[in-house]
């Protein structure tokens, strides 16, 4: 099992920048799959961003409501995930979570993967966007 860490939320204007990083201990693995999801009040856990590595390469997905706002990225020497979110707006409220999954078949896959595809997760970061 990993552990993940979110840090870097906070509470910005609409059309401000934050990046969020998500920290994981315990094993490297050569393939993993990791992601960003978000939960508003009221609302069920949405995906937002995923990264896959695997022998297919580095993919990344972003949800409709972030494409062109938001950038998933990982650096593998600090085993941290990031997502850089641009030009926020007050919908882009929400306790951001990452995860994370070394599973093969996760990593391998092709498309946006499930909340259920992912074994770890962080506890979680509030960001909230004023109007």
């Amino acid at each position: 099992q990993v552990q993940l860490v979110e840090s870097g939320g906070g509470l910005v204007q609409a059309g401000d920048s934050l990046r969020l990083s998500c920290a994981a201990s315990g094993r490297t693995f050569s393939s993993y799959a990791m992601a960003w999801f978000r939960q508003a009040p009221g609302k069920e856990r949405e995906f937002v961003a995923a990264v896959r590595f695997s022998w297919r390469g580095t993919n990344t997905y972003y949800a409709d409501s972030v494409k062109g706002r938001f950038t998933i990225s990982r650096d593998n020497a600090k085993n941290t995930m990031y997502l850089q979110m641009n030009s926020l707006k007050p919908e882009d409220t929400a306790v951001y979570y990452c995860a994370a999954t070394a599973d093969h078949q996760v990593a391998a896959g092709i498309g946006m993967p499930r909340r259920a595809d992912f074994s770890s997760w962080g506890q979680g970061t509030q960001v909230t966007v004023s109007s």
